[in-house]
């Protein structure tokens, strides 16, 4: 998309002006190495297209969107440390290439370089500006622990991982739409609106996230194929798979559980998805929360176009295999 294309380059360009010190080398060359892979820089564009929505000034709108890009890619430098991740954007993620701690040291100096950046915007949208980041960044951590909480439990239940990805991973899509809008002096009405488009959007692409982990090739996808079903992590294809399994299949899904060989495990587990139906059901929770993202974006007061919007979430809902 066009569009998205525009909005990447400012963001790198946004990100190439970022000024980390030589030293401590450890700490600052993993940072420059990280934000260099790129990545679609599908979050900061989500505030730029609320900020165009809402006519809010483009040099704050640039400060917020970095802000949230480089929190985001705090969360994936630490998720990759917790999910003993190799890759990422098919590429060696920091812990693999320096080492843990490390990497959670670099992954800090992101949280905070938002924050400050987000701290050089008009000071009248100070106040809302960190309250729904620092909301959302605990809201991050609140799903996280939740998603870890998950990997000693076999009876996590659909609407607890809904919940869960809404959390870790929607609600800053949520943050990125609500930021825009807020630099534009959107009321609280819109802002709530365009939060619910952002949040249900996210869980729809979370969910067919999963599918791709799984069903995609790690180079359209950017990592490990199966690397979810490799570390048993829940989905809602592990969850809905054991929900419509027979006490046989289920056995088999539990057996699979530890199962050494990780190609035998990929491919039994996804021939065992396939017989029950998984993508199929896992496609019907996508499109109920595509509508309701839909429904929320028609609520929006403004009367600019939206159809920016619309094709992004086409976009984001239609990546293949």
């Amino acid at each position: 998309m066009m569009f998205l294309k525009d909005y990447s380059e400012i963001i790198d360009q946004e990100i190439r002006k970022i000024d980390f010190p030589n030293q401590p080398a450890n700490l600052y060359d993993p940072l420059r190495y990280f934000l260099q892979l790129g990545g679609k820089r599908i979050r900061p564009a989500l505030t730029f297209l609320a900020g165009e929505l809402f006519e809010s000034n483009f040099e704050d709108l640039k400060k917020a969107a970095t802000a949230v890009e480089l929190f985001h890619n705090f969360t994936l430098i630490h998720d990759d440390i917790m999910d003993n991740a190799p890759l990422r954007r098919n590429q060696a993620t920091v812990h693999e290439r320096w080492n843990s701690n490390i990497a959670i040291l670099a992954g800090d100096v992101l949280f905070v370089k938002a924050y400050e950046l987000l701290g050089n915007c008009d000071p009248k949208y100070l106040s809302d500006l960190l309250s729904v980041y620092s909301k959302t960044a605990r809201e991050v951590c609140e799903g996280q622990q939740m998603d870890m909480d998950f990997e000693n439990r076999r009876d996590v239940s659909e609407n607890e991982y809904i919940e869960m990805i809404r959390l870790k991973t929607s609600v800053l899509l949520g943050c990125a739409l609500e930021m825009g809008a807020i630099l534009g002096n959107a009321n609280s009405e819109d802002r709530l609106n365009i939060y619910n488009f952002g949040v249900h959007l996210g869980i729809a692409f979370q969910i067919q996230d999963d599918i791709l982990d799984l069903f995609g090739t790690p180079e359209k996808v950017g990592k490990q194929p199966g690397g979810d079903v490799i570390s048993n992590k829940k989905t809602l294809l592990s969850i809905l798979a054991k929900t419509l399994a027979s006490d046989q299949e289920l056995e088999q899904l539990y057996a699979l559980e530890t199962e050494t060989n990780t190609k035998l495990k990929v491919d039994s587990t996804i021939s065992l998805y396939n017989k029950l139906g998984v993508r199929e059901s896992c496609a019907l929770k996508i499109n109920e929360n595509y509508q309701t993202a839909l429904s929320s974006l028609q609520l929006l007061t403004t009367s600019k176009n939206k159809k920016s919007f619309y094709n992004l979430a086409e976009y984001l809902l239609e990546r293949d295999f």
